[in-house]
């Protein structure tokens, strides 16, 4: 293996350190608080190219991999931007890939110039309220319009960067499955199928739900009324969603991790930074094991998950089997991002509750890596089951 430092990359997180620093924490609190799309940084980083990174160069992308894109969301994030400036791009990354894999020629020149100059947002919607994290149970359909077209009718939640999106990769139901005396797997993924839909106002209904932490980026309830969906607007092949959806789901377990080592990192940094200023008793707290231990175990955790993204990023950019590695490195992110915003939280003491010091809000976005895009037991799941070959617990 070499790890000796790749100078394109080095330059890459220097470029996004450097337009990342004209947004300041003034700016990022009051699109958190004021619940405003970040749409001078978005349309910085579109004018960048760091939006269409990952999109090819024939569509006007930059024609890298999901490893560049994770640095570019890893830099962004650690900036101070947290998950409200990565998760602002994050969805055009991984979000389109199907479409760059799978896509039909009309679909793919239509759709991914837009995508690779910042001028088209893009939404993912595959959660449900009936279904959450089994995929199997998706119950919206797109049922054939007698035309060659199909027309789409259900409902998904957490569809983030819905109310700025144009277009949704939507999955749907197309076709019933009988699973037969086993319940296999691919029986229980068949018959579902992925759509670029258009996000229509006369056909469809958005309406943010309100939580706690990342508010510049909303998340959506997102209701489709008998929507009507041209039939190349199928990405891939009918019925082979799911399997589809993976180079969607992996690399976006992929970008998630970069993303959470970021926020942990600026957590981290600005809780050494006041452990070595902040004195009692007339000494710096820092000074204190029970300040100075937390933040180097997280420091040890944020790190280690580092690698392991980067591993997984490499392996899916060589066309190998990630599903371990990238649901490894997205726990791992997970935990480290979570113990590594904590930590900050407690240096500051009662003041980490302040907004002023900005860890509170990068407190509230590390608890949801343990929740989305997978929560952490699911991910125990899948490597318990698929990894490790233990039976299934559901």
């Amino acid at each position: 293996m070499d790890f000796t430092p790749d100078e394109d990359h080095q330059a890459i997180a220097e470029a996004v350190d450097a337009a990342c620093a004209d947004f300041d924490d003034e700016y990022w609190t009051a699109c958190d608080t004021g619940h405003r799309f970040p749409t001078e940084f978005y349309d910085r980083m579109a004018s960048g190219g760091w939006v269409g990174i990952a999109i090819p160069e024939r569509f006007g992308g930059g024609g890298r991999g999901i490893t560049e894109a994770a640095i570019v969301l890893n830099r962004i994030a650690a900036s101070g931007a947290g998950m409200n400036g990565s998760t602002a791009v994050h969805l055009t990354m991984f979000g389109l890939n199907p479409v760059v894999r799978f896509g039909n020629d009309r679909l793919a020149e239509t759709f991914l110039p837009r995508a690779a100059a910042g001028d088209l947002h893009v939404a993912f919607g595959v959660t449900e309220p009936d279904a959450g994290t089994d995929t199997s149970r998706v119950s919206t359909r797109a049922r054939d319009d007698g035309v060659g077209g199909y027309v789409v009718s259900g409902r998904k939640i957490w569809t983030s960067k819905a109310l700025e999106s144009e277009v949704c990769l939507l999955l749907a139901r197309t076709d019933d499955v009988d699973l037969g005396v086993d319940g296999s797997a691919s029986g229980r993924f068949g018959g579902l199928s992925l759509f670029l839909v258009d996000l229509d106002p006369e056909y469809v209904d958005i309406r943010p739900i309100p939580k706690t932490g990342r508010n510049a980026v909303a998340s959506c309830e997102v209701f489709y009324d008998d929507l009507p969906v041209e039939g190349w607007r199928l990405v891939g092949e009918r019925g082979a969603g799911f399997r589809q959806l993976l180079h969607g789901l992996n690399p976006e377990r992929v970008l998630l991790a970069a993303m959470s080592c970021g926020l942990g990192e600026v957590a981290l940094r600005r809780a050494v930074r006041y452990a070595g200023e902040r004195e009692v008793f007339d000494r710096p707290i820092g000074a204190n094991q029970a300040i100075s231990h937390p933040l180097a175990r997280a420091h040890v955790q944020l790190r280690a998950a580092w690698l392991a993204a980067m591993h997984a990023a490499w392996r899916y950019d060589h066309d190998l089997p990630c599903g371990e590695e990238a649901n490894s490195a997205k726990y791992l992110a997970a935990e480290a991002c979570w113990a590594a915003a904590d930590a900050a939280v407690q240096t500051h003491g009662g003041l980490g509750y302040a907004v002023e010091y900005q860890v509170e809000r990068w407190w509230r976005e590390a608890r949801l890596q343990r929740l989305a895009p997978v929560s952490q037991e699911m991910t125990l799941n899948f490597v318990a089951q698929s990894v490790l070959g233990l039976p299934r617990s559901y």
